[in-house]
């Protein structure tokens, strides 16, 4: 059972060098997450996701963590980080740091250690080969680098060598299995990390790569056992503590413990058809295709059988924005699916104003392409949008260079503006028990419109709610024997019976009693 907290949580993400600095030096900050958290929790936000916050030469923006338990000193210090969750607290609102458990940096400590020739703590604290003229078979590796005789297998860039939780099938001399002393005690360093952050007051962790741990583990066997581990770790010392894995398979990641997965861009999830493809079903243009996403989500929620929660993200770091292919209604209407499915909606910072995916920005930080989505948050009319004081050429990312770019001020006065559609739709999420995590989903149309029931879990069933959406610039019907009461929530119009069917307006989201 997950976290009983998840059930009316909506998230925010922050990435913390793009949302605001407060110290003039061009980077977010901790104190500039503390100012706008009113702002969050206005909009309905009740659970925010910090990306990573630790000490890092920051080759991957963070990703790449040289000490797991101290802050950045370019967001503050540990101090900072828990005043912070302590303000995320006092408004009842609950907190995700980001936690990076399959690798490293090179600077760190241990992987230092690990270097040496000399046998010590950290000498299987990653994946080495007994020979520096013997890569890793199918892995890439760091090779000729240290004193010690062997190759370092590497997770993604060549400067994050892979911490070692063993090998699920051992085929050489130099793999260990999970249970061997090497992994074992690179399991215990991670629950260690994040004991220490639980106690200094985090509510959980969302997983980076989570799925990844386990070498030569084609079905993930090793790896949710692994996670199992984990997990037993937290019932017993955090039972309130939550886990949200960037899988994408939620049949594994939920076996494995986890609280809740991501359905992503990367994967069987058919997430990228709905808002990222040349032709996105929330288009317009009325030429999109949601079918295979319905039919492989509701595949996951038949694999777990009520176990765990599955999230459909606005987007994230790693995603072009929301905006890059939907504008104007198109996103008030991908919200107004966002916010009615099951799970714990995620809402990336900047999605609620619709900012752009700004191209041509050189890579910072490992961001390359991602960068065009990790721009600052844009707050105001005011200079580098209310982000920082900093010169224009000291900012973490440039400024959208557009005249029209959008802003919180600008729309937080708009009661027409996409903030303030995502802020109508918190409202009605948390007031209708059918629309949070646990509510259940039946799909009745799969094309234009998209229609379904959701409904409240339980022994009584109290509540049931039909949702109609209908992106297309036409309007659409389908044949239904349900008769929808009053409306709660309705955006360019309210579905309605006509005869034997059911005719939803064009570019049309609504949300009815039954």
């Amino acid at each position: 059972m997950s976290a009983p907290w998840l059930d009316d949580a909506v998230f925010y993400q922050i990435y913390s060098q793009s949302f605001r600095d407060t110290d003039g030096d061009g980077i977010g900050d901790f104190q500039g997450i503390v100012e706008k958290l009113d702002y969050v929790y206005d909009l309905g936000f009740n659970a925010i996701w910090i990306n990573p916050c630790f000490e890092s030469p920051f080759r991957d923006a963070g990703y790449d963590v040289s000490d797991y338990l101290r802050c950045a000193s370019r967001y503050g210090t540990n101090d900072d980080l828990k005043r912070l969750m302590a303000e995320v607290h006092a408004r009842g609102m609950h907190v995700l740091l980001d936690l990076v458990p399959g690798h490293t940096s090179i600077d760190h400590p241990w992987f230092k250690a690990s270097m040496r020739a000399d046998a010590n703590e950290f000498t299987d604290r990653y994946i080495w080969t007994d020979s520096v003229w013997k890569p890793p078979a199918g892995m890439a590796s760091l090779t000729g680098i240290s004193q010690r005789d062997g190759s370092c297998a590497v997770n993604f860039f060549s400067h994050q060598p892979a911490l070692n939780y063993g090998f699920y099938q051992v085929s050489e001399s130099w793999q260990q299995p999970t249970d061997a002393p090497g992994p074992q005690s690179t399991i215990a360093a991670i629950e260690d990390v994040m004991r220490f952050w639980l106690t200094a007051g985090c509510d959980g962790f969302r997983v980076d790569m989570a799925g990844s741990l386990v070498k030569a583990d084609s079905d993930s066997l090793g790896t949710i056992a692994v996670w199992q581990q984990v997990r037993a770790f937290l019932n017993e010392e955090f039972p309130q503590a939550a886990m949200v894995s960037e899988w994408g398979e939620p049949a594994k990641s939920l076996e494995a413990g986890f609280d809740m997965d991501f359905v992503l861009q990367f994967g069987p999830s058919h997430y990228l058809d709905l808002f990222r493809v040349d032709e996105p079903f929330f288009s317009s243009r009325g030429r999109g295709d949601a079918s295979a996403f319905v039919k492989t989500y509701l595949e996951s929620r038949r694999s777990v059988d009520g176990r765990g929660l599955i999230c459909v993200p606005s987007g994230n770091h790693d995603m072009d924005r929301l905006a890059r292919r939907l504008q104007g209604d198109e996103l008030k209407i991908a919200f107004a699916f966002l916010l009615t499915m099951p799970g714990a909606p995620f809402v990336y910072y900047g999605d609620e104003i619709g900012m752009r995916y700004v191209g041509g920005i050189f890579s910072v930080e490992g961001g390359y392409d991602r960068c065009c989505s990790r721009t600052p948050m844009q707050w105001n009319g005011e200079k580098n949008a209310g982000f920082s004081t900093a010169d224009a050429g000291d900012l973490y990312l440039p400024i959208d260079p557009e005249g029209d770019r959008p802003t919180v001020e600008g729309q937080l006065v708009d009661s027409d503006s996409l903030l303030n559609t995502v802020r109508a739709l918190t409202e009605v999420r948390h007031a209708h028990p059918a629309l949070q995590a646990r509510g259940d989903i039946e799909f009745l149309s799969e094309g234009y419109p998209l229609v379904y029931v959701r409904a409240e879990v339980g022994a009584n069933r109290a509540e049931r709610l039909l949702v109609a959406i209908n992106p297309a610039d036409a309007e659409r019907s389908f044949p239904c024997d349900l008769v929808p009461g009053a409306c709660v929530y309705a955006l360019n119009g309210t579905m309605r019976r006509d005869g034997s069917s059911i005719v939803v307006p064009a570019q049309s989201a609504s949300v009815c009693l039954l």
